[in-house]
């Protein structure tokens, strides 16, 4: 199931600097090996925002839920999901 994922980051300006290095360290290699893998397929920034618009294709919810709530930032996140679906009109059977 493909699903697209906004990513609003709100770190709070009191966490200690070098904590705020350690959650980013592990934020990248966890999405990086997730990307790897192929469940995190997309990921944009959103210009001017600490925040991201992402695809991931998984099983099911509760597979994204899994992988979301292993996120280093989750719990610095407000995270909105939809579910997406092919459109009937689309010329590709890929998102290649």
């Amino acid at each position: 199931m493909l699903f697209q994922v906004r990513m609003d980051v709100k770190i709070p300006h009191d966490l200690p600097a070098e904590q705020v290095a350690e959650v980013l360290a592990a934020e990248k290699a966890y999405s990086q090996e997730l990307q790897r893998q192929g469940s995190w397929r997309h990921i944009w920034r959103i210009a001017g925002q600490y925040s991201n618009i992402s695809i991931f294709d998984v099983a099911d919810n509760a597979e994204l839920h899994a992988l979301l709530s292993g996120l280093p930032l989750f719990k610095f996140m407000h995270i909105e999901v939809t579910a997406l679906l092919r459109h009937p009109s689309a010329i590709r059977e890929n998102d290649s």
